[in-house]
């Protein structure tokens, strides 16, 4: 049976993938005892060439089967021995984006690009008509029989300039001298009572315009400090 495999291998010498698909096969009439003490063999030499090969040399022909077998073979990762599982991965994860880029390339074009003359025409209406947005210029061009989509409307207009907002620290300054702030704030007493003062304090000296004490803040006597 070996001298048989050897024959078809001499004859047929189409790369080491074909080698091991030929080898799988004769293997299938072999002896179970025969297999693990080629398997014993085989796990001999792989562990001789880790010690003695750096980086083992692979062909695409070799990363094809890889990615194959971590498709179908459900305990993979323990036939690995000359290189990463990650690795391995990388070469699956690879080969299903070269599938889908050649795929999309070959399917249908997208959306069709929009004429200059629709381009300049949306400019136009967008810079004439600054309250206007997409979905009225869209219903215009409609009108005119040109059919386009309100989304592509949107992606031509003309980005009008805002004015630049103040900030929060330039809009304090600028109201400062007109802000003020309320609270309250409790003060214990030598009888351990609570007494509670109402306080209001300008902004822009740290001055306090108004405060009242009470014992019992009701909502209306706070009512009455605010007027």
């Amino acid at each position: 049976m070996i001298n048989w495999e050897l024959s078809l291998v001499v004859r047929f010498p189409f790369g080491p993938l074909f080698r091991a698909l030929i080898a799988s096969i004769a293997a299938s009439f072999r002896s179970r005892a025969a297999l693990q003490l080629e398997i014993l063999a085989l796990r001999h030499q792989i562990g001789v060439l880790q010690r003695s090969v750096k980086r083992p040399k692979l062909t695409p022909a070799d990363r094809l089967l890889w990615a194959w077998l971590c498709t179908v073979w459900e305990d993979w990762r323990s036939g690995v021995f000359i290189l990463k599982a990650a690795t391995v991965i990388g070469w699956q994860r690879k080969g299903f984006r070269l599938f889908w880029t050649w795929k999309i390339r070959r399917g249908k074009p997208g959306r069709p690009p929009v004429p200059k003359e629709v381009r300049e025409l949306i400019r136009t209406m967008s810079r004439e008509n600054l309250l206007w947005g997409a979905p009225p210029i869209y219903g215009e061009l409609l009108k005119l029989g040109i059919e386009i989509g309100e989304t592509s409307v949107s992606k031509y207009l003309v980005r009008h300039r805002k004015p630049p907002s103040q900030t929060w620290r330039t809009f304090l300054n600028n109201h400062v001298k007109s802000r003020v702030s309320v609270d309250f704030f409790v003060v214990p007493t030598i009888r351990f009572q609570i007494l509670y003062v109402f306080l209001v304090l300008a902004h822009d000296r740290r001055r306090v315009i108004h405060f009242a004490v009470t014992a019992h803040p009701t909502a209306e006597w706070t009512a009455q400090q605010m007027r």
